[in-house]
């Protein structure tokens, strides 16, 4: 499941993020093109906002019969991959596997997803692609100085997908609050997700700096 009805207003473009072209294609089908390629994967269903009108200007045929199109897209990141997964409900069973991924990750790799696919898949309760935290980290107060800095031994900055059984993941954001990430929702319940090691690679185009990283990522792949 892929939430793509957020407006990405950081990367200071008038339409939003995952349709900004990246290699000569919209963001958001690099990761798609990944995704519906994986035999793991049976469905992919794309959340879009219900007023989304840019969608349709885009051939999407060639990503094959797996991709599907939901227009009950939320406020919130949360708030779409719910009305998603309510969506989907007569189409999946409560102990199916869904990934969570973000629109704005277009450097997926089919290795990457099928190490959560294999690590997740064998966990009680599911897990998430993450990098170890390199750089050291600080603090700050509210007058913007350093207040203290930060042990980063055992932490990790996430990244998606996200994998967790239809079911729980359910549970967890109907009755989470507000959270940045589905993992949030299911710890919030008490468990404690598997932390899958990915890389940099799998980097969330968040500013425009990150456009051309991203780009050269891809076409380095791509004539690799």
């Amino acid at each position: 499941m892929v939430p793509a009805a957020g407006t990405g207003t950081r990367l200071g473009d008038e339409q939003p993020k995952q349709y900004h072209l990246l290699a000569g294609r919209p963001m958001i089908r690099h990761a798609l093109e990944t995704l519906c390629a994986s035999p793991r994967i049976q469905r992919v269903f794309v959340v879009l906002a219900e007023g989304d009108v840019i969608w349709e200007r885009f051939d999407w045929t060639e990503l094959g019969v797996k991709l599907s199109v939901l227009r009950c897209g939320g406020p919130t990141r949360a708030d779409s991959v719910l009305n998603g997964l309510l969506a989907v409900s007569a189409a999946v069973k409560p102990d199916d596997w869904v990934l969570v991924h973000d629109a704005a990750r277009p450097c997926l790799s089919s290795a990457q997803l099928d190490g959560l696919i294999e690590q997740a898949g064998n966990d009680e309760t599911g897990g998430i692609l993450a990098v170890p935290v390199a750089d050291t980290l600080k603090r700050s107060g509210p007058d913007g100085r350093i207040e203290a800095t930060v042990p980063r031994e055992y932490l990790w900055q996430a990244q998606t997908p996200q994998m967790f059984r239809y079911g729980l993941l359910r549970e967890a954001l109907e009755h989470s609050g507000a959270v940045t990430d589905e993992s949030g929702a299911v710890e919030a319940l008490g468990h404690r997700p598997l932390l899958v090691a990915a890389d940099a690679s799998n980097l969330k185009v968040t500013y425009p700096a990150d456009l051309a990283l991203a780009e050269k990522i891809l076409l380095e792949r791509k004539y690799a």
